[in-house]
């Protein structure tokens, strides 16, 4: 064919709409769809769902059209939970029309009923329960197939995977790397003709790519309604089906693997899979990606023109790379795994066989002679490890296992197996995944502490089949792999760890026997930056690894790993290395549905359990890492190692109440008073910022004699019953009963959304405080106290207007009110051009009201006040609060606030805050859906509008969810809900912002965010 014969061929969409006016009879609206072999048009009609029109070239083979048909009316009578296309007959009743173009040649024409949805293609996200629907879809579509037959269903074709050998004759269109994975799949798929040619055959739909699927309209929890474009149905291997779902559907994912799993699991359910037939699907999928990049690469030649016939080229190459570094038997136990078999075929021969085969520990260390195991917690939720700083120092882990020892002279410490372990902080076992960052935390051996140099013995015959040093690099330090052969599998043992003379003396093919010494268990640094012990695992399958082999395995494929890696302990048979059993997610929230508070919530639709922190991340029971956007709380770091050590030293010593003299009080008192005004140079510890708000309360009484309070709307200032008395978010909210008669509240001072909006407000808002002590003062009283957020945080992180606290504070003391700045979320140098919040408005309180920040999750907090609050306070009654001001409180109050200082945290949060609040303003030029983004230093908050700036209270909630998702924690608040709060621990980075911009970034543009 001649590179212009397409133009010449193709068929506008004026002539569509001539030829279905002629043929059909029917007036509608035409516009081009892709197709590679007929032209497609989408005909719109009003009232009607619509039709396509399929056009063929000219001198198409009538049979085939009749094959498409036929299977078409087979799928309506036998399909009967299926939506497919329907065969509309034309004006003479036949299902296949004939027409000549305008070149005199014949082309045949059809009418199907239009399938309404979304292609595809066009879908984002594309989550694991719209592939596990694609999947049942297509499994439906099969069965319903099941019978048909035709004599075109077994023609030749190119895009028939079971004759994908043909690309064989064109290895010469490619170069390089590309050619290499081609070759490989080509190799791969022709030496395994033989047992796929037996596998089960059907004719089937044969292409549902993503612009053959068809998707429901919801924009949350979409489904597949169907499949169209039955052109290229065949008979053929069923499970090139599947292959081809698969193929398309993990376009455009990190974790190729992952992203089909789904599909395999929802086909199986509809229509079940056989154990020989998931053997070949891994080639399969990379036989129909082979066709397709060898079909573009012809097409460049011959049709330049239509562009149709690239358009999955480049997809298709970065899914057949990615394909080619997943090892095909690890991708055939995924598929087992998820269609209810047993992963690894030999697992159950492997279980059977150590029933009868018992060893004791000191057949793999005679020197030793012992055979009692202690099991040793290495968990992320163990507390024996304690800090990660003290597990990292190998003397003082070292140091803890002697003296456990000590206590357990006849045991051997041991442990690990599936262990969920936070303590791989190298990157290499980090990965991106599908959503966001995944580590590799869970453990596939036992490992067993023990002095240096022990000796490591064979528990049985075998062959050495790796002997590799990779101390310092990998994980393993000198390792050795034996390989063990019985009589219908073989199996493997590895033992890492070792010295590096002593594990490469042994060498490839050697032969070891039952008894004999393989290694020696090396010291630190030799073995890896561990305490000496060993690493014994076993394996099933090594897939090819010829140095080393994976000792973690992340969370989401250890259905896989559990089955190639066996428990050891199988063969030891201790109760001692029977890992731990924790309660499960579901079992907690139950449990605390039943016998905790009916108004305790949890954050997320679906709730997480964290067991450590550490810097700006929180970590579930899993391992799994998410980086933390909204604990303020944990003000430098979650688990700050000089925060956490101070509490300990000083716990140690004592902790009692402040009727005795200490100095840690005095020195807490000295690092604050430093920070602050010198105005402000009297404080009383407390225990958190409800407890501060409401002593501050108790002093405007004392000072003014005056009860009325005023405070913003959507103001929150603590639990206690002062404090909610005078929070807006509180009374107003659900379950309030609106304000008391002693508070007086303001409108929210919010220039974006609020009454006044707009630039020069401050006066408009200021006169609203006026009004507030108006009101008072024709009661017949005055004005006991003013208090507001230097940046109101459950209104939505709401800036005040320029000048507005300066002449709110001036009103409010010429009513003999005192001035109550609530410190409790800005505060400690969080807002970084200032230490507080108050200092970025040039205001001085009477008061200060200091919170949880202050201790980094240890509930201390404090009020700071003048010398005049402070003597009409101390008005005979005695203020005692028994843990406000103890030693342990204060000491590590004075180490955050040090910390803060010594590390430049208040300078790192104006720096990343800057930084974050210019590219969040970036971002809503891209996306208006962003209508505000607002802040101070590491204190933002976005707000999301639609073009009439509604609040997206929905919105906005999927974004905080879909972002945990992600591994990234992020909370709503506002008066509307349609704010998202970033205040993270000010440890916070630049490369921090920039992986939460990204991901903001990707899920702004998902489809329920771009509803407007």
């Amino acid at each position: 064919m001649l590179k212009t014969d397409y133009n010449q061929v193709k068929i506008t969409t004026q002539k569509a709409e001539e030829i279905l006016s002629e043929v059909f009879q029917i007036k509608g609206k035409a516009a081009i769809l892709p197709g590679e072999i007929d032209f497609n048009f989408r005909i719109k009609v009003d009232n009607s769902e619509g039709y396509i029109l399929k056009i063929s070239r000219p001198n198409e083979d009538e049979n085939y059209l009749d094959f498409q048909q036929k299977l078409l009316q087979y799928v309506a009578e036998n399909g009967e939970d299926l939506i497919a296309p329907k065969v509309v007959n034309d004006k003479e009743g036949k299902v296949i029309a004939t027409i000549k173009d305008d070149f005199g040649n014949t082309r045949k024409v059809r009418l199907l009923t239009w399938v309404s949805g979304r292609v595809w293609s066009s879908v984002n996200p594309q989550l694991n329960s719209l592939r596990s629907s694609l999947g049942k879809q297509c499994g439906l579509l099969t069965a319903s197939l099941k019978g048909f037959n035709h004599k075109k269903a077994s023609r030749a074709f190119v895009w028939d995977v079971a004759q994908s050998l043909w690309t064989k004759e064109h290895i010469h269109l490619f170069s390089d790397k590309k050619k290499e994975i081609i070759t490989y799949f080509q190799n791969e798929f022709e030496a395994k003709k033989t047992s796929y040619d037996a596998l089960r055959k059907s004719v089937v739909h044969n292409d549902a790519n993503d612009n053959n699927v068809i998707v429901s309209k919801e924009l949350i929890n979409p489904t597949v309604k169907a499949a169209i474009d039955y052109g290229d149905a065949i008979y053929t291997q069923i499970i090139n089906d599947l292959a081809i779902a698969c193929a398309y559907a993990i376009m455009n994912h990190n974790d190729v693997l992952e992203a089909c799993l789904p599909i395999i699991k929802g086909y199986h359910s509809t229509f079940p899979l056989q154990e020989n037939e998931l053997a070949h699907l891994y080639n399969a999928i990379a036989m129909r990606l082979v066709i397709s990049v060898t079909k573009s690469a012809i097409n460049k030649i011959e049709e330049p023109n239509n562009e149709y016939l690239l358009i999955s080229e480049q997809r298709a190459w970065d899914v057949l790379k990615k394909w080619r570094a997943i090892h095909p038997q690890f991708a055939e136990y995924s598929f087992r795994a998820v269609c209810g078999f047993i992963a690894h075929p030999n697992e159950e021969k492997f279980k059977k066989w150590t029933v009868n085969n018992t060893f004791l520990l000191s057949d793999l260390f005679p020197t030793i002679q012992r055979n009692e195991a202690y099991h040793l917690d290495l968990s992320v939720s163990s507390k024996w490890i304690g800090h990660q700083n003290d597990f990292n120092n190998l003397d003082l882990f070292q140091f803890k296992i002697d003296q456990l020892q000590k206590k357990n002279p006849t045991k051997i410490f041991a442990g690990g197996y599936l262990e969920p372990r936070a303590l791989y902080t190298s990157k290499a076992y980090d990965t991106v995944g599908n959503s966001g960052r995944e580590s590799r935390t869970i453990h596939l051996g036992v490992d067993f502490w023990l002095p240096a140099y022990t000796p490591v013995h064979a528990l049985f015959d075998g062959e050495v089949v790796i002997a590799f040093n990779d101390a310092g690099e990998k994980e393993y330090g000198g390792l050795v792999v034996l390989k063990h052969i019985l009589e219908d599998f073989e199996f493997y043992t590895l033992y890492g760890h070792n010295t590096a003379e002593s594990a490469t003396k042994n060498k490839i093919g050697d032969l070891i026997l039952k008894g004999d010494k393989i290694a020696e268990l090396a010291n630190y640094p030799e073995n890896g930056n561990w305490a000496p012990h060993l690493h014994f695992q076993i394996m099933l399958s090594l897939f090819d690894y010829k140095i080393d082999f994976p000792g973690v395995a992340y969370l989401k494929q250890i259905d896989v790993w559990k089955s190639v890696c066996p428990d050891p302990n199988l063969l030891f048979k201790s109760d001692a290395l029977i890992g731990k059993t924790t309660l499960s997610n579901e079992s907690i929230i139950n449990y605390r549905k039943q016998h905790l508070g009916k108004s305790l919530s949890l954050q997320y639709k679906t709730p997480i359990k964290m067991v450590r922190g550490a810097g700006q991340y929180l970590m579930d029971q899993f391992g799994k890492k998410y980086l933390d956007t909204v604990n303020n709380v944990a003000h430098v770091g979650h688990e700050h190692y000089k925060v956490v050590k101070a509490g300990q030293k000083q716990m140690a010593l004592i902790n009692t109440n402040s009727r005795y003299l200490h100095e840690n009080m005095n020195e807490l008192a000295k690092e604050l008073i430093e920070t602050l005004p010198k105005e402000l140079n009297v404080l009383h510890f407390v225990n958190s910022g409800s407890e501060a708000n409401e002593l501050a309360i108790r002093m405007v009484k004392a000072v003014t004699g005056e009860k009325d309070m005023i405070a913003s709307e959507v103001g929150y200032h603590g639990n206690s019953n002062m404090c909610v008395d005078i929070s807006s978010y509180k009374f107003d909210g659900k379950g309030g009963n609106g304000a008391p008669e002693h508070t007086h509240i303001f409108p929210l001072p919010d220039a974006f959304r609020g009454k006044y909006r707009g630039e020069n407000v401050a006066c408009k808002y200021v006169a609203e405080v006026q009004k507030c002590i108006d009101n008072i003062q024709k009661k017949g009283r005055n004005v006991g106290g003013f208090i507001v957020e230097p940046i109101i945080s459950c209104g939505g992180q709401i800036e005040l207007p320029e000048g507005f606290l300066a002449k709110s504070y001036e009103l409010v003391r010429q009513a003999g009110g005192i001035c109550i700045s609530d410190e409790v979320q800005t505060g400690v140098g969080r807002m970084g051009k200032t230490f507080w919040g108050f200092q970025l408005h040039n205001v001085v309180p009477d008061i200060v009201t200091i919170g949880k920040p202050l201790g980094n999750g240890h509930p201390i907090a404090a009020v700071a006040c003048t010398q005049k609050v402070a003597e009409a306070f101390a008005n005979g009654m005695e203020y005692f609060n028994t843990f406000g001001g103890n030693p342990v409180s204060c000491a590590i109050a004075t180490e955050v606030i040090k910390t803060v200082k010594t590390e430049k945290l208040q300078e790192n949060a104006l720096e990343v805050g800057e930084f974050l609040k210019a590219e969040l303003h970036k971002l809503s030029k891209e996306f208006p859906i962003i209508g505000n983004v607002r802040g101070q230093g590491l204190f933002l908050g976005i707000e999301l509008v639609d073009v009439n700036l509604n609040p997206l209270a929905a919105q906005t909630d999927y974004l905080a969810n879909r972002m945990k998702d992600h591994g990234i924690l992020m909370s709503t608040d506002g008066l509307d809900y349609n704010v998202l709060k970033i205040k993270p621990p000010i440890v916070f980075t630049i490369e921090n912002a920039n992986e939460l911009l990204l991901y903001l970034k990707k899920i702004l543009k998902e489809d329920f965010m771009t509803v407007n």
